[in-house]
């Protein structure tokens, strides 16, 4: 490990004296490139000069153990407990922070909400759950461009798929992907009976044509009328798009916009991220029959997490995490010490199996 942080030290030296190059100046692409490699690398390397600061205080401290005052001996053993146990600290940092990055972290997401068993109430949550994302994006200043959406005749939403913009979208939301459930009394229940419902959510990186070459070949496009409530034009003309990926046999249909192309660029989008999710999905299969995940997110078919309003509470089955604040959580506030503890449990569990 301190022979590659003795080149990541070196690298950061390198890329440093290259954002001072006039040529890398006035070439943009080539600066924030370098600035990005730059902001990683500060990361490791101001980790690891405190890591051998603490070393060489340690051994100033070794000296002082045979000095001829106790006090001074005791002293020196009190400082060199203390920055072993910084020293330890420091290097399951730099195991973590030297883990590879996963090529999808900083890339925008798909995220697709659908309503799953429990009639109009799973509809109803899965409106809920997508009002929380979206106040969840607002928080971190992300765009959101809702994609494709079929509401329910009560308020709420049989499915929803938005693209979410922003600097670290996928390395946050990675793991939300599974079965949200609920637990509360519904509106039109008259015995006051909890009712169970589920929703299920899916969290896809964006995908760049070059990732997912798509030959127009291998698809079969239906144009046809929209239906439900639209603009003046929505349910008068052939703009509705459908998608259909011969070889996978994935279908994407797409009628929000009143263009035909808008809506065929949009039904793209989903359906190269499907097709990029696919793809990890069998590379991560075919590394490990044990984990037949989505980026290490645990099984996307399985419960991962219950909201019961009775109690107030909301719990992640994968990390026995469990917090009573379910409305500011819904409201998109308390989302993050979630996610932080889905984080660091995930990177633990990659760094016991590195």
């Amino acid at each position: 490990m301190l022979e590659r942080l003795d080149g990541v030290e070196k690298r950061f030296s390198v890329v440093e004296t290259l954002l001072g190059h006039p040529e890398v100046v006035r070439d943009r692409d080539a600066y924030q490139k370098y600035a990005r490699e730059h902001a990683e690398l500060a990361k490791i390397v101001t980790v690891f000069k405190r890591y051998k600061q603490a070393g060489k205080e340690r051994d100033d401290s070794l000296v002082l153990l045979r000095d001829g005052d106790p006090e001074i001996r005791e002293l020196a053993r009190d400082e060199v407990s203390s920055l072993d146990n910084e020293r330890v600290a420091l290097e399951a940092e730099l195991k973590r922070l030297l883990m590879p990055k996963d090529p999808n972290d900083d890339k925008n997401v798909l995220i697709e909400i659908r309503a799953g068993s429990g009639g109009e109430e799973a509809g109803l949550f899965a409106c809920d759950l997508f009002r929380m994302y979206c106040r969840y994006a607002e928080i971190r200043a992300w765009n959101m461009e809702i994609l494709s959406q079929h509401p329910t005749g009560v308020g709420g939403l049989k499915e929803v798929i938005a693209m979410l913009c922003g600097k670290g979208a996928y390395s946050r939301l990675k793991y939300e992907s599974g079965t949200h459930r609920v637990q509360r009394v519904p509106s039109t229940e008259s015995q006051g009976r909890i009712h169970t419902s589920a929703v299920t959510v899916a969290v896809l990186p964006e995908a760049e044509d070059v990732e997912v070459l798509v030959d127009p070949g291998d698809l079969k496009v239906d144009v046809f009328r929209s239906t439900g409530p639209g603009g003046q034009s929505v349910n008068t003309t052939d703009s509705a798009v459908r998608i259909t990926h011969l070889p996978t046999g994935l279908v994407v249909t797409c009628q929000d916009e009143k263009s035909q192309w808008k809506n065929k660029a949009k039904a793209m989008k989903v359906l190269r991220a499907r097709l990029l999710d696919r793809m990890v999905f069998e590379q991560n299969e075919r590394r490990s029959e044990e984990r037949k995940s989505q980026v290490g997110s645990g099984d996307r078919s399985g419960r991962i997490r219950t909201y019961n309003f009775p109690q107030g509470r909301v719990t992640d089955h994968r990390i026995g995490l469990t917090l009573y604040k379910l409305d500011s959580i819904l409201f998109g506030g308390d989302v993050d010490p979630i996610i932080d503890e889905l984080t660091t449990f995930y990177q633990a569990e990659a760094l016991e199996n590195a």
